[in-house]
């Protein structure tokens, strides 16, 4: 520097960088306490939304429109920051795009944590506990769960595309699963399950390939082909998926049966030598409309026993519900009634909307 030259900007007239502020320095010292508090907070907000989710299945046709912003940002965020090690975006010197970065990401923080949150419930209700669709409100509480750590989701999941895809592509997946039966009632369950399937592959492309790609024949052939694959693999896995909306609100088995279709006694152990009949009554809340044929399916130690269709053991239940009733009698009983007994609610398309069970011990 020249003799009586100004100092540069910034700098202080013996060379030294300004002392930061008080504030600045209270941010530097506890900045990754603040973020930890704020996921505590988030949290909190999250339980919330699980508590206004159970005041009424009409609100989830409002996650149509949380989704379709969340993708939108998800696509820009990578267009413009790029994924992995080109990110780069936290060791960035420019301060506007490290701020423009995290801008996206607490919007796309606060779209997921509605969205996750809210679908909850539903998927709880809907869930049965022991059974094999369990593990899907398990990994939707985990991805609930992630989107309120802050540090988690910053400079993790949104800074591989990868994972930011196959993070969005579960969210979208249990959405529309709600949504559909929100916006078109009456759905069958299956549609549901295929529509959303394929979204979920046409988002994790929209994420990967850029519009100039996908006019190659070579992506176009791996487009169908994925998409094939994603929506067969739905299919497949059926079984492992609760069926939302519906849920069973109650469910017995008892001996003895009311004039107006009640359940007399409803038992959970009893002795083989009173049984001479085994009656069943379940009702299925269908808040999402009748798109599916229900039906019973009697299990002794996990071996099918009996099967009735909904056509022969439907009979009239509260409004907003359907009651299912079916029955073993005498001749039809196993000759060993000892065990463990289960009647399986299942849609016609082998998916479990509930479960009641019942011990015969001698």
């Amino acid at each position: 520097m020249k003799l009586g030259s100004e100092p540069p900007p910034g700098i202080g007239g013996d060379g030294a960088a300004p002392r930061p502020s008080r504030f600045g320095r209270f941010l530097a010292e506890h900045g990754r306490k603040l973020w930890w508090l704020h996921s505590a907070y988030a949290l909190a907000i999250g339980a919330g939304v699980v508590a206004f989710a159970r005041t009424g299945f009409q609100h989830a046709r409002w996650l149509a429109v949380s989704l379709g912003m969340a993708w939108l940002l998800m696509a820009l965020l990578f267009r413009l920051f790029g994924s992995g090690g080109a990110q780069r975006v936290f060791d960035a010197a420019d301060t506007k795009r490290r701020n423009r970065f995290y801008v996206m990401t607490y919007a796309l923080k606060n779209l997921y944590q509605g969205m996750l949150f809210f679908l909850l419930p539903f998927y709880w209700k809907s869930t049965t506990i022991g059974a094999a669709n369990g593990w899907f409100v398990v990994l939707l509480a985990t991805c609930a769960v992630l989107s309120t750590l802050d540090v988690v989701f910053d400079r993790v999941l949104m800074r591989w595309r990868s994972l930011a895809s196959l993070f969005h592509g579960i969210a979208l997946f249990a959405c529309l699963n709600l949504v559909i039966p929100a916006l078109f009632p009456d759905t069958r369950t299956l549609w549901s399950l295929l529509a959303a399937a394929g979204m979920a592959v046409v988002s994790f492309w929209t994420l990967h390939v850029t519009t100039r790609q996908l006019k190659k024949r070579l992506y176009v052939a791996a487009f169908v082909l994925s998409l094939g694959a994603g929506m067969g693999v739905a299919y497949a896995a059926r079984a492992a998926i609760p069926p939302v909306p519906m849920y069973i609100s109650s469910a017995a088995v008892g001996p003895k049966q009311l004039p107006d279709g009640r359940l007399a006694m409803e038992v959970k152990t009893l002795h083989p030598s009173v049984i001479q009949e085994l009656i069943a009554v379940t009702d299925v809340v269908v808040p999402g409309g009748k798109g599916d044929r229900l039906r019973h399916v009697w299990r002794l130690e996990g071996r099918e026993v009996h099967r009735s269709s909904e056509e022969t053991s439907r009979i009239a239940g509260p409004k907003g519900a359907v009651r299912l009733r079916s029955s073993l009698i005498e001749r039809d009983l196993p000759l060993d009634l000892v065990g463990t007994w289960a009647v399986d609610v299942e849609t016609e398309d082998g998916q479990l909307v509930g479960r009641t069970q019942f011990e015969v011990r001698e």
